[in-house]
């Protein structure tokens, strides 16, 4: 398996320091963070891409996933849901990344019927799009879909080979899942693995990996154990817990930890 870490743990960090810290500490690639706050988002001109492009290529680190906020079930039409996710794809494509990372976005007021259809409907949509800039579009669990078992219910209904599922394994985990039965939902879909650690339930400030209560070695074990050899991302969520410890010092500590359960699950 390969290294990533996410932008979300270094809010508004230029990429030429997002691609020094991945080189110094041994990711092969980055997950960006989207958002348009960030260096990297929709709204680049051409030639902006292509310098992000070049930059990346240079260093010798994948842009691992455009990870987009656009929630597929959400209320409303689908007209504007496609659009934005048909301008994560052509941003991903322009980056050379792989994959781009949509949200369920369902609400309490729709049943899950309604929220699986409209999901389902958008992704099929977006798909076919998709397939001709040679991005897959990956669903992660989250949210109004936050399980295994909640996401198979919109990509069965979409049943497209470039609509796939993105593992956040805290969101399992909070939604009452084992990591074997994660797995065995979404391993026919499985784009690669967002990886990270919390204290408690009740409290997600991000901690470094190893120090809290996410079963990581349990994730990696079934992941090796079924000859997966994707990507496991690291998502530390500091621009939503300003309190949290910076990430930089801790991207080395984490790669090491990382390391170790996969050579211990080898």
């Amino acid at each position: 398996m390969k290294l990533a870490f996410s932008t979300l743990g270094v809010p508004g960090l230029p990429v030429t320091d997002v691609l020094r810290l991945a080189t110094t500490h041994g990711y092969h690639g980055v997950e960006l963070r989207a958002h348009p706050e960030e260096p990297v988002h929709p709204g680049l001109t051409p030639e902006e891409r292509v310098e992000v492009a070049a930059r990346f290529k240079a260093a010798g680190v994948e842009v691992l996933s455009v990870a987009g906020y656009v929630g597929v079930a959400a209320p409303g039409e689908d007209g504007p849901v496609v659009d934005e996710i048909r301008a994560l794809l052509g941003l991903a494509r322009d980056l050379g990344a792989p994959y781009i990372r949509v949200f369920p976005g369902g609400t309490p007021e729709q049943t899950p019927e309604e929220a699986d259809r409209a999901a389902a409907r958008r992704l099929g949509t977006a798909a076919r799009y998709a397939g001709d800039v040679g991005v897959r579009i990956l669903l992660e669990t989250h949210d109004s879909h936050r399980t295994g078992a909640d996401a198979i219910r919109i990509l069965g209904l979409v049943g497209h080979r470039q609509v796939g599922a993105l593992w956040d394994v805290m969101h399992t985990w909070l939604g009452g899942e084992q990591p074997v039965e994660s797995f065995a939902a979404l391993s026919p879909h499985l784009g690669y693995v967002q990886v990270k650690d919390i204290a408690s339930a009740e409290d997600t400030t991000p901690l470094p990996l190893g120090e809290g209560i996410l079963p990581l070695a349990d994730c990696v074990e079934v992941l090796s154990r079924h000859g997966w050899d994707g990507w496991l991302c690291w998502e530390y969520e500091k621009r939503w817990y300003e309190r949290a410890a910076d990430l930089p010092g801790l991207l080395g500590p984490g790669h090491a930890h990382l390391s170790r359960l996969l050579n211990e699950s080898a």
